[in-house]
């Protein structure tokens, strides 16, 4: 396991950091992380974030999507609307997985 990975299961695992899943629910419906939260990127490109949610904006927020490639929109998107700490993985989903994040039973 990569070391940055394991550092973001710890601090997940500690309340010091949260995971978003910044794909669409279509997406998350095939397979999610458990640890993750659906925010997803259509959401945010309306400066919007989940209506039935909660949010810390001064916690580590690592986020992911399926390639690596919409995080790169999403992340100053969450740091335009407050979150002081955004953290843009390369990897995606099935990386994370392959990395040994648990997939939630659908």
């Amino acid at each position: 396991m990569q070391a940055h990975i394991k550092e973001m299961i710890e601090e997940i695992k500690s309340g010091s950091a949260v995971l978003f899943d910044i794909r669409e629910i279509d997406e998350w419906e095939d397979g999610h992380l458990t640890t993750s939260s659906l925010v997803p990127l259509s959401t945010l490109r309306n400066y919007e974030l989940p209506e039935d949610m909660t949010f810390d904006k001064s916690k580590k927020t690592y986020i992911h999507c399926r390639s690596g490639q919409r995080v790169q929109m999403a992340a100053p998107i969450l740091e335009e609307i407050g979150f002081s700490n955004v953290i843009a993985l390369s990897e995606g989903f099935d990386e994370l997985v392959d990395e040994g994040l648990e997939e939630a039973d659908n």
